[in-house]
């Protein structure tokens, strides 16, 4: 008999959490598991990528604006997702660490449940170790059976800050789709390698808190005045993609930053670059690690989750500055970077897999 499981989330928009439940609850149905995924909002650019045999179910809160109308509302909705749903799955997960009535959902589809948590919450909450406990508690990780980490950093800070749950914790990285990955690397796009000694790759959401852009554009500055030859493809886009290019512009540098937007396939990117560059001061585990380990292309990254899979073996690894961030970049161009070991894909979904497997 399946195995029943469930995974709640908001919505299927753009982004790195819906990216890899799409590739989780895909993979799950094709070694026969009996999979549904519930989603605040039935809606999102990733909704058609999610396989045919999968059960799309929705929650959607009421959002009317009278208080006393919109609690009674919710309260109904609630009552009757636990009527339909309560412990009729093998495993549930909170899959949208951010999203309460995620949380909500996974409690009750299960008891065998696990709140995933995507990021390291001490540094998204800039060490402030309140702040984290109100989100967990606001979750109630306490009635969670288990609670999984994208990252080591993740779960290191998570037990700092509770102690008392660290048997409940585990890391499991995302799972890869690397033959889809690798079939949509193929696709013709209408931007040619452009004609310099190295290109530079950038891809990720326009967000200056956690990105922090700005680090590349001033490292780039730098480099043009020295006369490097060098371009930086940024695939991506968000709130602060005018702030950059008007930073761009405002240093005639519009010549060696090229702004493409954001792309379904970011994949032929990676074909046409040399070296793919991380700027960010936070991250869970950058999907974009394992991207680039797939085309066997270096990496030059911030000290960010997991950093240490990088350091000495595949790629650069700097502190959280300009300065260090161009004279790794200027190494990268003057001496290149040698690859020190293979990534082998179907080796490294293994070992996830098994570790989904034994939480369900």
């Amino acid at each position: 008999m399946k195995k029943k499981v469930f995974f709640a989330a908001n919505t299927m928009n753009i982004g790195g959490i819906e990216t890899s439940l799409v590739t989780l609850v895909n993979m799950l149905a094709d070694n026969d598991y009996d999979v549904t995924v519930a989603l605040e909002k039935k809606e999102g650019i990733l909704l058609d990528k999610i396989s045919s045999k999968i059960n799309i179910i929705e929650y959607r809160s009421c959002e009317e604006s009278k208080v006393v109308v919109r609690k009674v509302k919710n309260l109904i909705r609630r009552l009757s997702f636990v009527k339909k749903y309560k412990d009729k799955y093998d495993f549930s997960a909170c899959y949208a660490t951010y999203s309460l009535p995620s949380a909500f959902m996974a409690r009750i589809a299960s008891k065998n449940n696990a709140l995933w948590c995507h990021a390291d919450y001490l540094t998204l909450f800039e060490n402030n170790e309140r702040a984290v406990k109100e989100f967990f508690f606001q979750r109630k990780v306490q009635k969670f059976k288990s609670i999984v980490f994208v990252s080591k950093e993740g779960e290191s800070s998570f037990v700092n800050i509770f102690p008392n749950m660290k048997s409940k914790t585990m890391v499991c990285n995302n799972l890869i789709d690397y033959k889809k990955i690798f079939r949509l690397s193929n696709e013709k796009i209408d931007v040619r390698r452009p004609d310099v000694k190295t290109v530079f790759l950038n891809v990720g959401r326009h967000d200056e808190k956690q990105k922090k852009l700005t680090r590349l554009i001033e490292a780039a500055e730098i480099l043009k005045k020295e006369d490097y030859s060098f371009k930086i493809l940024m695939v991506g886009d968000g709130p602060d993609s005018k702030v950059y290019k008007n930073l761009v512009k405002d240093k005639d540098l519009n010549d060696v930053v090229i702004f493409l937007g954001a792309k379904q396939n970011p994949y032929p990117y990676f074909k046409i670059s040399d070296c793919v560059v991380l700027t960010s001061d936070y991250e869970g585990y950058p999907v974009v690690f394992i991207e680039s380990y797939l085309f066997n292309k270096p990496i030059i990254t911030t000290k960010v989750s997991d950093y240490e899979d990088i350091e000495n073996r595949c790629g650069l690894v700097t502190e959280k500055d300009v300065k260090d961030i161009y004279e790794k970049m200027k190494s990268f161009i003057d001496d290149g970077y040698e690859i020190k070991s293979s990534f082998n894909p179907e080796d490294y979904n293994k070992k996830i897999l098994d570790k989904i497997e034994k939480l369900f």
